[in-house]
């Protein structure tokens, strides 16, 4: 009768036993679970140039674009492009037309779920474009109140045209679709050198966008389409 109790003790004690290291295990296994991020190449059109070349006269250009994400937060980004813009003031008519590439790194500051790769993110640019212009026409500026000024029409062109500028974006990215990409951003630019045409100005640079007198900053604006090709999971 004595040995009754000892085995049922023996036997509760295995039991509590024997689940603390089922629920270890448990805890174990389930801590251990890796959630795995995709990498790869994410590539698009710009489509706010294509609709501005339909929306607005005497504008034409197109922007690819492209990233790949090198750390978790961290992604290596470029954009490549063309651009043509008809000048048209009532004191000067010209054309701008030539190709820009941008590169630079992004930094996505929001922290998704997990299986989520939607980005509030933030970047720099180094940009560089190379143009020509062409003044098509221009008046000449009279203090002479009795003679109205002169329009002159003349072709000139302006080739070999250069400029560089840093830019700072900031935007918001979020899958729409499986590896499908809507986003819109914001540009900041600043100019860094330019070569400039003799007796003439750069009106309009392609990827930097309309400059201003006594300015070197600038302004630009994007809404992107991106798809993702995963490469692989980390």
């Amino acid at each position: 009768m004595k040995i009754l109790p000892i085995l049922l003790f023996f036997i509760s004690t295995l039991c509590a036993t024997l689940d603390t290291v089922a629920q270890e295990n448990l805890e174990k296994t389930k801590d251990t679970i890796a959630q795995k991020t995709k990498y790869g190449l994410r590539f698009g059109l710009d489509l706010s140039k294509p609709l501005r070349s339909v929306l607005e006269d005497g504008y034409q250009g197109i922007e690819l674009l492209a990233d790949f994400r090198i750390q978790d937060r961290f992604y290596l980004a470029a954009e490549l492009g063309n651009e043509k813009k008809d000048y048209l003031e009532p004191n000067i008519i010209a054309t701008t037309k030539g190709s820009y590439f941008k590169v630079g790194l992004n930094y996505n500051a929001y922290l998704n779920w997990v299986g989520m790769t939607n980005e509030i993110f933030t970047g720099l640019r180094y940009g560089f474009s190379s143009f020509s212009q062409e003044l098509l026409g221009y008046d000449i500026y009279s203090t002479n109140q009795s003679f109205p000024p002169t329009f002159v029409s003349q072709n000139i062109e302006y080739s070999g045209l250069t400029a560089h500028w840093a830019e700072f974006i900031f935007g918001v990215k979020t899958e729409v679709l499986n590896n499908v990409y809507v986003s819109i951003n914001l540009q900041l630019k600043r100019k860094l050198s330019e070569v400039v045409p003799e007796n003439f100005n750069n009106l309009y640079i392609p990827g930097f966008n309309r400059t201003y007198d006594f300015s070197q900053w600038g302004v630009g604006y994007g809404y992107t389409l991106t798809y993702l090709l995963p490469l692989f999971k980390n």
